[in-house]
């Protein structure tokens, strides 16, 4: 198993986060695949996620917030699978002197599902 931090919307219409494992025999299918980088420093503040996605770290150190205060904070080698495409909505901020360089795997449909 490989360890995941779910961000996704609850019943409340508020954004949650959850430590999950993802399976590493189960194939997924994905819409799209590519690579992102921002600089360090930068921050983004209130949104929701645009699709349901996998956001993998490869470099810098984030700190997450959802509306409620929940927060956690995403390493190099982290797993983020982002699925609060509703609702309130999370902001980021990097933490470290290095840019945030990511993987971002877009699902063809929801997963881990609550």
């Amino acid at each position: 198993m490989i360890r995941c931090i779910h961000l996704f919307t609850g019943a409340d219409g508020k954004s949650h986060v959850e430590d999950r494992a993802i399976p590493i025999d189960v194939v997924q299918a994905a819409t799209a695949v590519h690579f992102e980088e921002t600089a360090a420093g930068s921050a983004l503040d209130w949104h929701t996620a645009p699709h349901v996605q996998y956001v993998i770290t490869l470099s810098g150190t984030l700190e997450f917030t959802t509306r409620d205060g929940e927060t956690f904070v995403l390493r190099p080698g982290d797993v983020l699978l982002a699925a609060d495409t509703t609702g309130s909505g999370h902001r980021w901020r990097l933490i470290d002197d290095q840019p945030w360089r990511r993987l971002y795997v877009e699902l063809g449909q929801p997963a881990m599902k609550r």
